[in-house]
């Protein structure tokens, strides 16, 4: 699986919750965020998404995403 990293303001886990329906539309990832670390980093491990996918996905749910 390639692994993708990208730099969030998803800090917090009431953000998580609402950016959790967007990203399980994707079929085909598993992701996760790591709200410790000061960029927010969301890992995305996939082989069958693009990282424009993720980005669009992240931007739908009103938060703000960068490739890392």
């Amino acid at each position: 699986m390639k692994e993708m990293k990208f730099k969030t303001n998803i800090n917090c886990g009431g953000c998580i919750a609402s950016v959790t329906p967007h990203l399980n539309q994707i079929e085909g990832i598993n992701w996760k965020v790591d709200t410790e670390n000061p960029d927010k980093i969301l890992t995305v491990d996939s082989d069958k998404v693009s990282e424009q996918e993720i980005i669009e996905a992240v931007k739908k749910a009103g938060f703000q995403i960068n490739v890392a």
